[in-house]
This record gives structure tokens, C-alpha cells and sequence, in this order.
């Protein structure tokens, strides 16, 4: 899932969740009992059934990273990669996407790998954190890093530092 706009079109949101079962089909792109099913079980596990027929500039840019979510997971892999699924969302539709990703891991039992700038967020709900910047490059769980100090060195100090006790980011008012 990229960070790109969909281009315009009059596909439902049926349509674009069974774009992810391309690889799968023949050659006139006709869906199979089992690319049904797939699409089916993608759009009940991010509980979009409500919006399957709509067309996809009717929804709101959740509902629209939502649908892309089922979509990925209608390809049925072992490993899904999230690029910024959060991006140009506001608090509330982050958090709703973050606890979906979160919850279909459980779920469905795969891996989800998702590059985000949301790092309080990804402190409270990822399983593993791969921490990036120009000078190092760590990893482990939100524990492991906040014991290894893994944090506070991540952004500069006079903007911004992590509070231990909230186990997040805040703006450094000293």
C-alpha cells in the first residue's frame, strides 16, 4: 500500500478490495470461488461491509486507507507493507487504522511492516520498532529501546524529547 491518491475512476470499493486478488486470476481477470472468498473475509476483518458499494470518491480518506488495508489483505500474503497508511489522516482516523493494523495481526496471524512518522503510536502499539535516522540505525521491542535509551537520541533535544514515564515524545519546553 503506497501513499499515492487512487486515480480517478468509478470504481466501489468491492472493485478496488478485488484489485488485490490480480495476481491471482486468469487472463480475462475473472474472479474465482476462492478470490471471492478472500475479498469477503478481507472486507469483514477491517468491518467495511457497510461501504462495499459505494463508489471510492464517496468515502473519507479513512475509510479510503481502510479500504486499501482490505485490499492488501485480499492478496492473502504472508507479510503486508504499509507505507505511511496514515498519512494526510487526522488523530482520530490514525488511531482507528493503527488499532485495526493491530488487531488484524492477531487476527490473521500475519506480519505487518508499516513505515510511519507516528512513533508515539507506534511506541504504544507495534510489536517491534526499527528505529532510523542519519547516525544509527536500532531495533526491539518499545521496552527495549526506552531501557537502551534508544529514544533520546532520535531528534534534536532543543525541540522535542522522550518522557520515560509517558513512554512518548514531547515538545521540551526547557
Amino acid at each position: 500500500m503506497l501513499t499515492e491518491k487512487l486515480p480517478e475512476s468509478q470504481l466501489t470499493v468491492y472493485e478496488i478490495i478485488a484489485l488485490g486478488r490480480q495476481p491471482y486470476t486468469n487472463w480475462i481477470d475473472t474472479l474465482s470461488d476462492i478470490d471471492i472468498e478472500k475479498i469477503e473475509t478481507a472486507i469483514k476483518n477491517t468491518e467495511i461491509e457497510h461501504l462495499k458499494n459505494k463508489y471510492f470518491y464517496q468515502l473519507s480518506d479513512g475509510q479510503l486507507q481502510t479500504v486499501l488495508i482490505a485490499r492488501a489483505l485480499a492478496q492473502d500474503t504472508e507479510i503486508i507493507i504499509l507505507d505511511e497508511p496514515t498519512a494526510h489522516l487526522d488523530m482520530h482516523q490514525t488511531l482507528k487504522v493503527f488499532s485495526l493494523l493491530k488487531k488484524l495481526v492477531t487476527k490473521t496471524q500475519k506480519t505487518i511492516i508499516i513505515s510511519s512518522h507516528e512513533i508515539n503510536l507506534s511506541i504504544q502499539l507495534a510489536d517491534q520498532i526499527i528505529l532510523l535516522n542519519d547516525q544509527f540505525i536500532t531495533s526491539g521491542s518499545a521496552e527495549e529501546l526506552t531501557k537502551n535509551n534508544a529514544f533520546d537520541n532520535l531528534f534534536p533535544k532543543n525541540l522535542i524529547k522522550f518522557n520515560k514515564t509517558l513512554q512518548q515524545f514531547v515538545i521540551n519546553k526547557s
